[in-house]
């Protein structure tokens, strides 16, 4: 009985999740209707996008230092470079020796630490001369406390009872801005405009975007479009940032899964000793996301997938620490599930180390190319070359369930070929037992990593997956 029920729950998951990804004619209509009406630029469709913390990059923390590692990251398949802030940090109030990225003390200006403004627009002449894009981090929702602005507009700042500037949360050193005061507004856009126009960047990744009204993304857009076509990132999985404002979103529910599902299987070593209590997740886990995703957000978004990023390295450790020996395995994941996929500084080499957040830390990566590199390096040509993994208007996905409930098995095809994508998340070898619609049994696939033609396995080894393109 128990295995029955499981049966007719996978079935009714995947029936669901079948038709919240627009297989049948009336769910198409739904999702035609309440499509984002954001312009994606066509080269972010099969892109990877980077996120680059310029103190830690290099021992010297510098532009300079940073730019000779541009053609490695060419090399490595980076089409997009997200900068974390690259402003002047405020000192009033400050967090720690050198402070946090996001309290700007101006706008309109970088971090002597880093350098030069020249020095920076180097790089992005650099950056575009070798093919990629440049966004920039930036902060709307508060300015640190010693910004001009402060002094010369209080009245941009919201207040509290005793008509004191405050921060948000337990960010003490920042000041909340007052979106009512449209003259706030104007300043704040004139400073986004500055960089796409003087220093010719492509976009922003906007910090906390959420809690900045969404009116006032969507009136920030048209003013940036003007000037030329952008891309913009939202840390916020808010669904009405994007109907607008926003070519994509953080896919933090994928994240917070990842990790749920690793704490679940044993693997998660941070969770572990941090005695973390974790709900319990698994594969059919997944699934539930994707049919929420697919249904409460608008037709055409794109989510950013992420195994690691600046806060998960530096407050809930390494991808290695949570995901232990599955780590491929959950890279791969973000890879093939829809949207576009993030690496974050030292990834790609295997980096196992947090970084300090409010200091210079001593350690920095080995960017020595290693076994780690070539494996994204592969992952990235795959997303460059295969449509049916195209962010925003890929291939449909089609679940193969089976018995296991930390086995999780699906396919991404079009006309011009596409991925079988198989995963094991748990710590024992695991039987593919298919309780519905199985793979086809005489499709000839490839192995992606070895390049030899194989049929689909019976089983998976612990933490394995199995990569395959569809053969021609």
């Amino acid at each position: 009985m128990k295995n029955l029920l499981l049966v007719v729950f996978v079935l009714a998951t995947i029936a669901a999740f079948a038709v919240a990804c627009g297989t049948s004619k009336k769910q198409s209509e739904q999702t035609d209707s309440t499509a984002s009406t954001v312009n994606h630029p066509e080269w972010s469709r099969n892109a990877v996008i980077y996120e680059v913390n310029m103190r830690q990059y290099t021992p010297e923390g510098t532009f300079k230092a940073f730019e000779a590692y541009l053609p490695q990251l060419k090399e490595l398949g980076v089409d997009i470079l997200w900068f974390m802030p690259i402003h002047p940090i405020s000192e009033l109030n400050r967090k720690g020796e050198l402070g946090s990225y996001y309290a700007v003390k101006d706008y309109k200006a970088v971090n002597p630490e880093y350098g030069t403004l020249d020095d920076f627009k180097s790089i992005v002449d650099k950056a575009h001369s070798l093919g990629m894009k440049v966004i920039l981090d930036w902060v709307p929702n508060h300015s640190g406390c010693d910004n001009a602005w402060v002094t010369e507009h209080p009245d941009w700042y919201v207040t509290d009872s005793l008509g004191k500037m405050y921060g948000p949360y337990d960010w003490t050193d920042v000041y909340k801005f007052d979106y009512s005061n449209k003259e706030m507004r104007a300043g704040m856009i004139d400073a986004l405009q500055y960089w796409v126009r003087d220093l010719d960047i492509d976009g922003y990744r906007c910090d906390v975007a959420g809690e900045v009204p969404t009116d006032f993304w969507e009136e920030a857009r048209p003013a940036l479009d003007s000037i030329k076509p952008v891309f913009m990132l939202a840390e916020a999985d808010k669904a009405e940032l994007a109907k607008n404002a926003f070519d994509m979103l953080y896919n933090w529910p994928l994240k917070d899964v990842i990790n749920r599902i690793s704490a679940s299987a044993g693997s998660n070593r941070h969770a572990i000793a941090k005695k973390a209590e974790m709900k319990p997740a698994n594969a059919l886990t997944i699934d539930t996301l994707m049919q929420r995703e697919a249904t409460e957000y608008p037709g055409g978004l794109y989510f950013m997938n992420m195994i690691t990023n600046h806060d998960e390295n530096s407050w809930d450790n390494t991808e290695h620490e949570r995901l232990g020996d599955a780590v491929e395995a959950y890279a791969v994941l973000t890879y093939t599930l829809p949207g576009m996929p993030l690496i974050y500084t030292g990834q790609e080499v295997g980096f196992n180390h947090m970084f300090e957040f409010f200091i210079k830390d001593p350690v920095t990566p080995d960017w020595t190319k290693n076994a780690t590199f070539e494996f994204y390096k592969k992952l990235n040509a795959l997303k460059h070359n295969t449509t049916a993994l195209n962010a925003g208007n890929g291939a449909e996905m089609v679940r193969y369930p089976t018995s296991n409930e930390m086995t999780y098995v699906f396919s991404r095809t079009d006309e011009n070929g596409g991925v079988y994508a198989l995963f094991n998340f748990s710590g024992e070898e695991a039987a593919l037992e298919y309780t519905g619609e199985a793979p086809q049994a005489d499709i000839k696939l490839v192995n992606y990593f070895t390049g030899e033609e194989e049929a689909l396995p019976a089983t998976l080894p612990a933490w394995g997956y199995r990569l395959y393109t569809v053969a021609k």
